[in-house]
This record gives C-alpha cells, structure tokens and sequence, in this order.
C-alpha cells in the first residue's frame, strides 16, 4: 500500500488585484503518493502554477489544509515552513535560477549551507551529484560556460543536494531544444526509478506523457486525471 507524502484538501487561493479578487484555486483535493511521477497540465490561467506554489509550500492557501508527510504546513511560521522546504522538496525551475558568479560546484552547494553542512562536505557531495548528471567534468565551469541543457543539470543536483523526497520541476524542459528536453526527462524518470516522488508542471503534452499520472487544471479546479 502506497502512503501518501501531500494532500490538499479543499484548497483555495485567492488574490487581490487592484479592485478585483482573483480566485486561482478554488476547493482544489489531491493526494500524492511516494513514489509517484505526476504531471500537472493546464493552459494559461488555469491555476497550475498556483497548485505548484501550493504543493511546493511556497505559499499557504486562504482556505484549506495542505499535509506534507503527515504536518499541516497551513500552520506552520514562515521559518519552519523553509526549513521543511528545505529537508523535504528540491525544486527546478524554467530559468535555472543559477548564480552566474558561482561554478557548477558551489552552485550545488549552496543549499547545504543553510543546512550548517560543514564546506568539505558540502562539496564532496556535489561532485557526486554532477557528477551523477553527467556534469563530472564541468564542476568548476560558470554557468555562462555551459549549454542550457548542462545548466538545468546542475539546477537538478542542486536540487538534489539536501537529499529531498520530493522534486518539484516547473517547465523544466521550456528553454530547451527538443532532444535536450528529452534527455532531461529522462533523467527525471530515472530519479522516479530510484524511489523519489516527481512532480512536473507543464504546458507540453509531450513531457506530460512519461508521468505516471496527469491532473489537468482549468479554472482553478481539476477537470480531470489520467492521460491527456
């Protein structure tokens, strides 16, 4: 029997613009399971995007619970809440969010200090992972030295480095060529294979077809799961 990592449960999210209130979310439920590979799909203004920021505890809802391994993270102050973070979640993002003045290496690195890992360790440990993506022999190039591909590899062992159960990928192959695109999911699935829960937000049907599961968004809510 699969247990579940998070659940939402009658999520809302609302937004004041201006005069308006936006409703981004609207009683959103959805469970996770460990070890699952999800994507969650949906056009422009459907809500994803939102539901990622939900589901990566980057933001609380206005209504509802959202449970991370077993704690309501609703109740949560903003510190406890980025140290969970931290432990439980490695995020990927579209733009790669590297620092440019860092190498491949200490950009790895990086998270391990907020977590009061000594240097030596730090950096052993990110040698491992880079190299693991395939980047062994480009730890101590800039980000500006590599390719977009090699960059979103480093932002996945960078990701990887606190060990999380979790990897929350948004539009992770959207400022890639097709073939490197392939090959980042690939080793998505690959992670999946070893154990760790992935869930990918995309707009492409494509990359939404190796999930194991697909919860599509339109205003605000889930239309449906399973395959596009």
């Amino acid at each position: 029997m699969q247990s579940q990592i998070i659940q939402l449960k009658q999520v809302d999210k609302t937004y004041v613009v201006g005069e308006s209130v936006v409703r981004a979310l609207s009683g959103v439920n959805l469970q996770i399971n460990k070890g699952e590979f999800i994507a969650i799909v949906g056009p422009s203004g459907s809500g994803k995007s939102t539901m990622m920021h939900m589901v990566g505890a980057l933001d609380i809802p206005t209504n509802g619970q959202i449970i991370l391994n077993g704690i309501d993270i609703t109740s949560l102050s903003e510190s406890d809440l980025a140290y969970l973070r931290g432990r439980k979640i490695g995020f990927v993002f579209q733009t790669f969010h590297l620092i440019p003045t860092l190498t491949a290496l200490e950009n790895v690195a990086l998270p391990m200090i907020f977590q009061k890992v000594t240097r030596g360790e730090r950096l052993s440990k990110s040698e491992k992972l880079l190299t693991k993506v395939g980047l062994g022999n480009r730890i101590h190039h800039l980000p500006n030295e590599l390719s977009g591909g090699q960059r979103q590899r480093i932002a996945i062992a960078r990701a990887l480095i606190n060990d999380p159960e979790v990897i929350l990928a948004d539009e992770p192959t959207g400022n890639l060529d097709s073939k490197t695109g392939k090959e980042i999911i690939e080793l998505f699935t690959e992670l999946n294979n070893e154990g760790r829960t992935v869930i990918i937000v995309t707009h492409d049907p494509n990359v939404a077809s190796h999930a194991k599961r697909i919860v599509k968004m339109v205003d605000g809510s889930i239309e449906k799961y399973g395959k596009i």
